[in-house]
């Protein structure tokens, strides 16, 4: 087919006026430009969005594609209350339930202009509704197991729910796995998932240094995470590791202790952060998913995003569950980020798109519109005409119902009515 779109914007040179794509029947894009340049094979779709503008489509660094439909349902203030009562309510779903809610999510990403998503869960319903509806991304399987005692049954069933997945593993949707949090994963737990997955040659994703109530947990053995523990007889992380101070540390620390760090592990808001755990990331060349609006509806504060960079390391922009944030808008995501960022619009879109699928490694095929790609682009509807010079800040400023159509993989996947 041949889009042509007001506007097409690339973000590694200024934005093209009158502009049009030509996708290949294999869903890669042939060429891109003025659309005067751009050929019109005989016979071929042409799809006009006028007073749009064509941006590769959004990388969504980390959501929870399961829990769709749930906004609303967990009102609790308090970060440790209310990660309880997200468990509790999924406790009572099905898996027909989530694998509807996966569905369903991947569907309102197409409409929010999201063609790659980073994506943990534990229902393992994601992964396939990602292959069904023509999405892509990578499918962190998460495992939980507080108690060093549970930690081979966990593993067992981390295996088993990776087996199952393997049927709809492909190029453009993969498999990772995901040792939750701190306060929910023993240390042996840790150090046996971060082996599995080296064995079978997999990504690792970790909610890392979320919050002030994870820091006091992992540091002095002491806060809410730390009571829960105790009421379930759980042994405290210092008697978890090699020496009896093993915990002592931050939980980056501690997550580095146990050989999860590595340029293959995504580490998932890393807000409570000191210089020697900047260090360790930057060291380990972990990636980064950074959540700013979720971060500050739990009162966790603002990542030092700008110093990570600094130092070297890929950070990319996620929304988090719509539990959290109401709904998949990566346009508000990427102007919270903005802020930390200190970058200009262009910079920041990249954080939300190429940067977001280093991320995911499918960065030499998605992430960018370039020949060859695969064509996963966004048509953003622009409140003004603009002109060169304001087109990628009205980009920013549009929200995700400004989507007018999403392409993924070369494919229609939404229009608006």
């Amino acid at each position: 087919m041949r889009v042509t779109a007001d506007w097409l914007v690339t973000l590694d040179g200024p934005p093209v006026a009158g502009a049009a794509v030509l996708l290949e029947a294999s869903g890669r894009i042939a060429a891109l430009g003025p659309s005067a340049e751009v050929p019109t094979p005989p016979g071929i779709a042409e799809i006009a969005l006028p007073g749009t503008a064509l941006i590769p489509g959004l990388v969504n660094a980390h959501t929870h594609l399961e829990l769709t439909g749930l906004h609303g349902q967990v009102e609790e203030d308090d970060f440790t209350r209310w990660i309880r009562g997200v468990r509790e309510l999924k406790a009572g779903l099905s898996p027909d339930w989530f694998r509807a809610a996966a569905r369903q999510g991947v569907r309102d990403a197409f409409a929010a202009g999201i063609t790659l998503v980073l994506d943990t869960g534990d229902s393992g319903a994601v992964l396939p509704a990602l292959d069904e509806l023509g999405g892509a991304g990578v499918a962190y399987q998460e495992v939980f197991g507080p108690d060093p005692a549970q930690c081979a049954a966990s593993i067992a069933g981390l295996e088993a729910a990776l087996d199952r997945q393997l049927p709809w593993c492909s190029d453009r949707v993969r498999l990772g796995l995901s040792p939750h949090a701190p306060y929910t994963v023993s240390g042996p737990l840790y150090r046996a998932a971060a082996q599995l997955a080296a064995q079978r040659g997999l990504p690792i994703a970790v909610h890392l240094a979320e919050s002030p109530a994870e820091s006091r947990f992992v540091r002095e053995d002491q806060g809410p995470f730390a009571d829960a523990w105790r009421a379930r007889g759980i042994p405290p992380l210092a008697q978890q590791g090699s020496t009896p101070d093993s915990a002592r540390r931050s939980p980056v620390a501690w997550l580095e202790a146990h050989g999860v760090l590595g340029p293959t592990t995504l580490c998932i808001h890393t807000v409570q952060l000191d210089a020697s755990d900047r260090e360790v990331l930057a060291a380990r060349r972990v990636g980064i998913a950074h959540c700013p609006v979720s971060n500050r509806r739990h009162g966790h504060g603002d990542a030092d995003s700008a110093a990570l960079v600094a130092a070297g390391l890929t950070v990319g922009v996620g929304t988090d569950s719509v539990v959290s944030v109401g709904a998949l808008d990566m346009f508000a995501e990427l102007r919270a980020a903005r802020a930390l960022f200190g970058t200009s619009a262009r910079e920041t879109l990249r954080h939300g798109t190429l940067i977001g699928a280093q991320l995911a490694g499918m960065a030499a095929e998605r992430g960018a519109l370039t020949p060859g790609r695969f064509g996963d682009i966004a048509a953003v509807r622009l409140s003004e005409a603009g002109d060169p010079d304001l087109v990628e800040e009205l980009v920013l400023a549009a929200e995700a119902k400004s989507v007018a159509a999403t392409f993924a993989s070369g494919r229609m996947v939404y229009r608006s009515a």
